[in-house]
């Protein structure tokens, strides 16, 4: 009979073996994915979501230029554009700003990894998933965690922060800025100068509203605050602004413990970021060059349209929006407007309806993506993203009528 295909390989590995080379050229004994023979496919849609958002042309030319090494000097000098990229947009002079290489997950645990030593004391507020994961990722390294909690859509009086600040005696204090569950935007003003009064750090999530709402880092006296590339910043998702101030980093870099985590080691990354005053960087990780030149080029959109332009344009283009919405007899989730996230407007889900048909109308008939509730908030709202190339009131037209569409022909299902 004839050698079977196994035999044939053993041959050749054995022949092969001979001749001092110790490959098996017939070893492979799965094929090629049929999937992967056909060319991408990639609809497009209209990400009208919390985030991503449609990337702008620019952008994406920017992204897909040719790769340079990572530890290149033109590569230094991308990343050093993009420092003073983010210093602006936070407003801070803070030298410790970078970009993290991930999503706003990567900057959250950075922040939590480096400031926090296990058995330390950390307070969090809690009113829509982002204060759930920070408590929980807190939790895991070991910190003793209290927690300020409300329901979605609830945010917290000074007062209150102060009263808990008092009890605990956190070295650190977490609040979202832009609750993108909920569609809340928190008042910030006072709550640094709070935090230093009892010798603790404050920690902001901007990733929702950062470009969208007014947020002054150094001003407010924030001392770690970070953001996503992906929303109203309009880079595809990946990358992370954060920043440190001094005092955040008078605690960082005298701790007595190694933070858990040797990626997002401050220590290594000021260096790569060349932060740190040394006058050589040394190899950490492999950035992701694609990522940051697409990072520079959405932070030099926001430096020529100006934050204070890209703020108002937001709230503008949110207040069209919400008109529209109540209009056609929707309820808004947030209602204090002055509470409202601009980037992300969230509705009550319409009695007689279910939320997810909804999703699924608008996607199928209009390529439009809008999203349900997250975390605490699933099942409570929709919601709704208009931020940075999407901010505008053509697009806010188009998502009215998509959904006045659905309204008539998703009626009445059981819910």
């Amino acid at each position: 009979s004839s050698p079977s295909v196994n035999d044939l390989g053993s041959e050749n590995l054995a022949r092969s073996t001979k001749h001092g080379v110790h490959r098996g050229m017939s070893s492979v004994t799965i094929p090629p994915p049929a999937c992967m023979l056909r060319p991408l496919e990639a609809p497009f849609r209209y990400l009208f979501g919390p985030g991503p958002s449609n990337v702008p042309p620019r952008v994406l030319a920017a992204g897909g230029r040719p790769i340079i090494g990572h530890m290149h000097s033109e590569m230094f000098g991308i990343m050093n554009d993009i420092k003073k990229g983010i210093q602006y947009a936070f407003q801070t002079s803070n030298n410790m700003t970078l970009a993290m290489s991930g999503s706003g997950h990567t900057a959250m645990e950075c922040a939590l990894f480096n400031i926090v030593e296990p058995g330390e004391s950390v307070l969090v507020a809690i009113n829509g998933i982002w204060g759930e994961r920070v408590a929980e990722i807190a939790e895991r390294m070991g910190a003793k965690v209290h927690t300020l909690v409300k329901t979605p859509g609830g945010h917290f009086t000074n007062a209150e922060i102060e009263q808990a600040l008092a009890k605990h005696k956190p070295v650190l204090f977490f609040l979202t800025h832009g609750e993108s569950s909920a569609g809340l935007v928190h008042p910030v003003d006072g709550v640094g100068d709070t935090c230093h009064k009892y010798n603790c750090l404050l920690l902001v999530d901007s990733v929702a509203s950062l470009g969208a709402a007014p947020l002054l880092m150094d001003q407010q006296n924030i001392d770690i605050l970070y953001t996503g590339s992906q929303k109203a910043l309009n880079a595809p998702p990946g990358t992370a602004p954060i920043s440190f101030s001094e005092r955040a980093c008078h605690k960082m870099f005298n701790r007595k413990t190694k933070p858990v985590s040797y990626l997002l080691d401050m220590t290594h990354l000021s260096n790569y970021w060349g932060n740190d005053g040394k006058p050589e960087r040394t190899y950490h990780h492999t950035g992701p060059v694609s990522g940051f030149f697409a990072l520079r080029e959405s932070l030099a959109i926001l430096a020529e349209t100006g934050l204070e332009n890209s703020w108002k344009h937001h709230t503008e283009v949110a207040e069209y929006f919400w008109k529209g919405l109540e209009d056609l007899g929707l309820k808004l989730f947030i209602k204090d407007k002055d509470l409202r996230l601009p980037s992300v407007t969230t509705i009550a889900i319409p009695e007689g309806y279910n939320w997810k048909e909804l999703l699924a109308y608008i996607m199928k008939h209009h390529r439009i993506e809008f999203a349900g509730g997250l975390g605490p908030s699933v099942g409570m709202l929709l919601r709704i993203g208009l931020m940075g190339y999407n901010c505008n009131k053509a697009n806010a037209a188009m998502a009215l009528a998509a959904l006045e569409d659905a309204l008539k022909q998703c009626r009445m299902s059981k819910a």
